[in-house]
């Protein structure tokens, strides 16, 4: 896993500027014609098909309530590859959505003040986890970390990216690990259960760089592409906003975990578009809860 973007390199994080995305008309693009919704194999394959188009500073998802395909592209996306995007979005019903995003889809890796990683990377802890046994972790992005990496508050024992962004970190002290958010002023937010994001839902985040922010769901099921083969599915879109350093930062609704920030484009200044990796699937995976 390569933690260090390339000059080109363009990753998916959080933001709020999807509300002020402009809609485009990309060539070769036509309108609906009235053949009606696109069945879901339709749906597979044109998702698919974005993905083996391969285009850094994309990302796309289904609206459930039309069934259309939205893509939505940064500013370093150009007219040929706009094109591409659109034919391989295109279904028997009806060409797709197409957004353009302000800045450049970004992870972001750098100014978190929670864990130190080697390389000088810095990300955020999430949510405070335990399992079965009573030993406790931190649920931080995948894209932050090495399996077996040594950081400022544990050990890593379990890291997924691409595909998914999420890793888990064993604290070194386990006294350290409260089952809490910080919302920055010296208050405390408890974080007592999981669960899944819905379209509308009203969500928070905090973070040292950005503070504690307010946004909500705009899409579920949401693919990224980051460049470089850096693919990652099934993250939740959102309008909520960050900037570098709340890479693996919390997604919460009042006491129950929602998600891990992925990435996105610009900041809590200038606005931009925000993905997260939903938590109840680490949850699962590695057999720990919050608490």
């Amino acid at each position: 896993m390569n933690r260090t973007p390339a000059p080109r390199a363009r990753l998916v994080a959080v933001a709020s500027g999807l509300l002020a995305a402009t809609a485009l008309t990309a060539p070769g693009a036509a309108a609906d014609s009235g053949a009606g919704r696109p069945t879901a194999a339709q749906l597979t394959a044109a998702h698919a098909a974005l993905a083996r188009a391969d285009i850094g500073g994309s990302a796309w998802h289904t609206n459930a309530a039309t069934g259309t395909v939205v893509v939505t592209v940064d500013s370093t996306v150009d007219a040929g590859e706009l094109t591409a995007l659109t034919q391989a979005a295109t279904t028997a019903a009806g060409a797709p959505e197409i957004n353009r995003t302000t800045g450049i889809l970004t992870k972001y890796v750098a100014g978190g003040e929670y864990i130190q990683l080697p390389g000088g990377i810095r990300c955020l802890v999430g949510f405070n986890v335990r399992d079965s046994a009573g030993i406790k972790y931190a649920l931080t992005a995948g894209h932050c970390t090495n399996t077996g990496d040594v950081s400022s508050i544990g050990t890593t024992v379990n890291s997924s990216f691409p595909g998914n962004d999420y890793a888990l970190i064993r604290y070194t002290d386990q006294s350290a690990a409260e089952g809490s958010v910080s919302l920055q002023n010296g208050t405390y937010q408890d974080i007592t259960t999981a669960g899944n994001p819905t379209v509308g839902q009203q969500v928070m985040s905090s973070a040292p760089t950005a503070g504690v922010h307010s946004g909500t769901v705009t899409a579920l099921n949401a693919t990224v592409n980051y460049g470089g083969g850096d693919i990652v599915y099934g993250l939740v879109q959102t309008t909520l906003c960050a900037e570098p350093g709340s890479s693996g930062g919390p997604v919460f609704s009042g006491t129950r975990a929602i998600g891990l920030i992925s990435g996105g484009s610009g900041n809590c200044a200038s606005g931009g578009t925000t993905f997260a990796q939903p938590v109840v699937e680490p949850l699962a995976v590695y057999g720990v809860s919050v608490y």
